[in-house]
């Protein structure tokens, strides 16, 4: 199997242009998913998977890549792997579009907010990765600020919590692939397009799908794979020409712009113990970001 090259810890101005892209693009996913708040979540989820096939299959073509995916599909443990990655994939993908529908998109973000220090927990936990004192700190604010959005509202925040889960062991499972992230992406899709076509099939014969019930419906059903392809093909290429803590900052762009979504155009309740979370969670971000760029400066 083909070696992946390890990249140089290095920013280029294309990786920049790259990471920003795909960060801007989910921040504005919700507006697109909003649009088909009107569907079943299942549903959006099924098309997300069958329209990003072509997408990530041109890519694939287009800078031959395809050896790589060919080499994995005669490796059971990857294809395990794969199989792992892409069930946690579209379980996150489809609680992000049931939150947006259900107006539940500032605690989509704070999902994403959460996520990169649950990925240094999972670290510490699975791989024996030592914390500092700043990062327990962190982690110890997210706690607290789950706390108080769980007290306040008598339930746990699922949504938020879903997501952090989904996408944090996603990521995880998704570092032992010995393949590209552009390869990986494509091999996990293929493997949920086979229960995806049947389920479209399904519901175009019991007539309860909206592919084909009206021109807006097929464009924004067929538009869902370039809204998923896209951004996550430009943040893998981006990733590679930037350095840890280069991406580390610019990873909060997405939430951000999720969040001011949800609150100024959506506008969606922000208050009471939210008030008091949020902050949590952004000083939770700010102390593990500049523990973590001090870290890397100590290293160079």
């Amino acid at each position: 199997m083909t070696a992946i090259p390890k990249p140089k810890n290095v920013d280029t101005p294309q990786g920049l242009a790259f990471a920003i892209t795909a960060y801007v693009l989910w921040g504005f996913l919700p507006l697109y998913l909003k649009a088909l708040s009107h569907m079943p979540p299942t549903e959006v989820l099924v098309h997300r998977v069958i329209w990003s096939v072509p997408v990530a299959g041109a890519v694939l073509i287009a800078t031959g890549r395809t050896r790589d995916l060919r080499a994995v599909l005669t490796h059971p443990r990857s294809l395990i792997l794969a199989f792992v990655t892409a069930s946690l994939i579209s379980v996150n993908w489809v609680i992000y579009i049931w939150a947006i529908g259900a107006e539940q998109t500032v605690e989509a973000a704070l999902g994403y907010y959460i996520n990169p220090l649950f990925s240094i927990l999972l670290g510490a936990v699975l791989l024996g990765e030592s914390l500092s004192r700043a990062q327990w700190i962190s982690v110890l604010l997210a706690a607290v600020a789950v706390v108080i959005l769980t007290v306040e509202t008598g339930r746990l925040p699922m949504v938020a919590l879903g997501l952090m889960l989904t996408w944090g062991i996603y990521a995880y499972f998704k570092k032992m692939l010995p393949i590209g992230p552009n390869q990986g992406f494509l091999l996990e899709v293929l493997i949920l397009t086979p229960p995806a076509l049947a389920y479209v099939v399904w519901l175009q014969s019991t007539g309860q799908g909206h592919l084909f019930s009206s021109l807006w419906n097929t464009i924004l059903l067929v538009g869902c794979g370039v809204v998923t392809a896209v951004p996550l093909m430009f943040y893998a290429n981006g990733a590679k020409l930037l350095r840890l803590s280069t991406i580390g900052i610019l990873q909060y762009i997405a939430p951000t712009m999720i969040f001011l979504v949800a609150v100024l155009i959506f506008k969606e309740p922000f208050g009471g113990a939210k008030l008091v979370a949020f902050p949590l969670i952004w000083l939770a971000l700010v102390i593990y970001t500049t523990s973590m760029y001090r870290q890397l400066r100590g290293k160079r």
